[in-house]
């Protein structure tokens, strides 16, 4: 079996020395080659490159930045060979993740341990067993993503994130606390929602003032802590959203503590909750934060939304 392993070398759970360790333990199961990142975006050249070169798996040492990028680099790519009868994921390389970043999302929603010994441990015995699965993707206008997007707050509480670590900040659950907190009393137009919510074939959902699409359950982790605004999404099925019509201080802390229940359940008259959606499209009357996968994207004013099933052949 042929593999690239695309290093992201800024990953912050990993050193030279864990990468060497890595890199020996998967050149025991394939024929592998490293590959390292040298810029944003670098990830999705080597994976789109690394397809069309028929490999027939590739790794991603980093955090769920990197696999996004990883993913729409296999998701664009036009393998060399197609053989009758494959579907869309069978042509593509198979995608394994070890867990690199601070979160690791992605990988652990997929059931994998949160720290990169245990995670590469587990993918070794997928790869012996021939253990994987075909998952869901979601994309937004040209774009795929694997766990989330946000539209609203929650991109711009990540924009706020990325501005800190560029200051040296280090990423943890305080400074994410910090910055939803700034942003919700500082810098949100709470009282305008400007969101309009379209879906063919149903009336237009308007005066949101925030959406939350989810591709898998959870959202995103706040240490070992699940969050979960749509509980039932999942891998298998199309997207699932929920928008807060409004942004004031109490439903608005009703909703945020129900995703920390151990039985989330978001309700409530703020709140709109569509799950198992294959399509719809945002439209805001003025530009708002946009994030894919916990990457900030910069602000737009509509975005187009479509689940894309059994795209994606995983090691798990």
């Amino acid at each position: 079996m042929r593999a690239v392993l695309v290093v992201n070398p800024k990953a912050t759970t990993t050193s030279e020395r864990s990468r060497d360790v890595l890199v020996r333990a998967l050149r025991s199961e394939v024929d592998l080659s490293v590959r390292y990142t040298r810029r944003r975006g670098h990830a999705t050249d080597l994976a789109r490159e690394a397809a069309e070169e028929g490999v027939d798996l590739v790794v991603t040492l980093g955090g769920d930045g990197t696999v996004n990028e990883v993913v729409n680099g296999l998701m664009t790519a036009e393998p060399p060979t197609f053989r009758t009868g494959e579907t869309p994921a069978e042509r593509l390389p198979a995608l394994a993740t070890v867990p690199g970043g601070s979160t690791n999302v992605f990988a652990r929603a997929l059931g994998l341990p949160r720290e990169w010994p245990d995670g590469t441990s587990m993918i070794l015995e997928g790869l012996r067993l021939g253990r994987s699965r075909t998952i869901g993707l979601g994309r937004a206008d040209d774009r795929y993503f694997t766990f989330c997007a946000g539209f609203g707050i929650d991109a711009a509480v990540i924009h706020r994130v990325e501005q800190a670590r560029r200051r040296g900040r280090v990423s943890t659950p305080a400074l994410y606390l910090r910055s939803t907190v700034s942003q919700y009393f500082l810098a949100s137009d709470r009282r305008h929602p400007s969101i309009t919510l379209e879906r063919p074939g149903e009336s237009a959902e308007a005066e949101l003032a925030t959406v939350i699409i989810q591709n898998t359950a959870p959202w995103t982790y706040l240490g070992e802590r699940e969050i979960n605004p749509n509980p039932e999404a999942s891998f298998d099925l199309g997207l699932d959203v929920l928008a807060m019509r409004q942004l004031r201080v109490g439903s608005t802390a009703r909703t945020v503590t129900q995703f920390f229940s151990s039985r989330p359940d978001p309700h409530g008259r703020q709140a709109l909750r569509l799950h198992d959606v294959s399509e719809f499209t945002l439209l805001s009357a003025r530009p708002l934060a946009f994030q894919l996968d916990g990457d900030y994207l910069g602000e737009r004013e509509k975005v187009r939304f479509a689940s894309v099933p059994a795209a994606l052949r995983v090691i798990c």
